[in-house]
């Protein structure tokens, strides 16, 4: 952030998948050694669906985070924001009471919400009259119960927002929380995304789009971002938080610095709430002015982490964008939602996670289930097996519905 007073310095990372929890499982699974995955739903009958595949989060347990009471209170939701949060101050070493809770905010960006318990709430309505319905419906529902639940377990009492930009929600979360600490209005956040959208009625709307993979058969390779065979998305559980810091502060504790947060933009296609423009002017801004933030131009960059949903449309317009913003240069481009498929708002803090241990790690995640690029997604870079590589600037896109876009550059610390 070139204009900005402080550095912004990422100490922390917390992170739910399907293929793997921690920063540590979720890069483990990315790499193609995780957990089971994408698989056949069982949470609810998919039957009337075309789709009947998701990424679930099946190792979740609530009060392994916290105690059974608050476990009780919380929906999957709320459980999943506070469980994250916690994941990640702990990783990151930092002793909140130690610093003043006016300067500690909280950003929490998704798609969807708390929608799946209110779906299930209104179910119970329908069958059995609102004596049925739990009473913390109505503080569960909105997108604000995973910020205001993770403030007032850590007594936090800076900035508090929810977002719900559609897929690039976490992306925004941590590209707005990183603007208020290099602005010097806080001196800490705790920024990232939640999703639990796995419910009848969520699930359905998606699938009645076809925007969803209908690869029942083979669910493994179902998620298969610019690939000739791609047919949709496939929907995921998951969350990412992280630790953002000024660096002065984190510099005189002593902290871990996984990565420095150096640029952040985000547009809007004012196009369509489902295809992205085909002119890419937009997308291609906003990789351009979170470059220009970041004070480095295109051939900085070591690496690219895409949007890359595995939608014929998505891909092929993100392909053509990243080609018109690197102008031939040969910089290395994989989506990791081969792995973990998409976990709509929350996919843009996850793939911050991955991200920043890029440096440490020195080793670039994969597009797993890219087999054969297709012909229009050929313009770029693709690899399908990781890569051992040091770089020093990684462009992370998030391309949503409403044609929202935002962008993220991280360097090394």
């Amino acid at each position: 952030m070139k204009d900005a007073r402080h550095r912004v310095a990422i100490t922390g990372l917390g992170a739910f998948s399907c293929v793997g929890n921690t920063k540590d499982g979720l890069w483990n699974g990315a790499l193609g050694q995780g957990g089971p995955g994408v698989r056949t739903i069982d949470r609810f009958d998919p039957t009337a669906f075309t789709c009947k595949i998701a990424g679930q989060v099946d190792d979740f347990v609530a009060t392994d985070h916290m105690d059974a009471q608050k476990a009780k209170r919380l929906d999957r939701f709320a459980q999943f924001s506070l469980a994250s949060a916690r994941m990640a101050l702990d990783d990151s070493g930092l002793d909140l009471s130690r610093i003043d809770s006016d300067r500690v905010g909280i950003y929490v960006g998704s798609a969807l919400g708390g929608i799946a318990f209110a779906e299930e709430q209104h179910g119970l309505y329908v069958q059995k009259g609102l004596r049925a319905v739990r009473p913390t419906l109505a503080i569960s529902v909105f997108g604000g119960a995973s910020s205001c639940n993770i403030a007032m377990e850590f007594g936090t009492h800076g900035p508090n927002i929810a977002n719900a930009n559609s897929c690039a929600s976490g992306a925004i979360a941590v590209g707005e929380a990183a603007r208020l600490i290099a602005r010097g209005e806080t001196t800490t956040m705790l920024a990232g995304a939640v999703e639990c959208p796995l419910s009848p009625l969520a699930f359905g709307a998606f699938a009645l789009i076809r925007a969803m993979s209908t690869r029942n058969d083979d669910p493994a390779s179902a998620s298969r971002p610019f690939d000739a065979q791609r047919d949709g998305f496939v929907m995921a559980e998951g969350a990412g938080m992280l630790v953002l810091e000024q660096w002065e502060q984190a510099q005189a504790r002593g902290a871990h610095i996984y990565a420095e947060l150096l640029g952040y933009a985000t547009t809007n296609d004012a196009f369509s709430m489902t295809s992205p423009r085909t002119d890419v002017v937009q997308s291609l801004r906003c990789m351009h002015k979170a470059l220009d933030d970041a004070a480095c131009a295109p051939g900085d960059l070591g690496y690219v982490n895409a949007h890359g949903s595995s939608t014929p449309l998505n891909d092929t317009y993100e392909s053509l964008a990243i080609s018109r913003l690197l102008q031939g240069a040969r910089v290395p481009v994989s989506s990791t939602k081969g792995a973990h498929a998409h976990a709509l708002g929350a996919s843009g803090a996850m793939e911050l996670v991955l991200c920043a241990q890029v440096f440490e790690r020195k080793c670039l995640p994969p597009t797993l289930n890219l087999t054969v690029p297709a012909d229009d997604c050929r313009c770029i870079e693709l690899f399908g097996e990781a890569r051992e590589a040091g770089v020093d600037r990684v462009l992370s896109n998030s391309f949503g519905f409403g044609g929202i876009n935002a962008c993220v550059v991280l360097g090394r610390a």
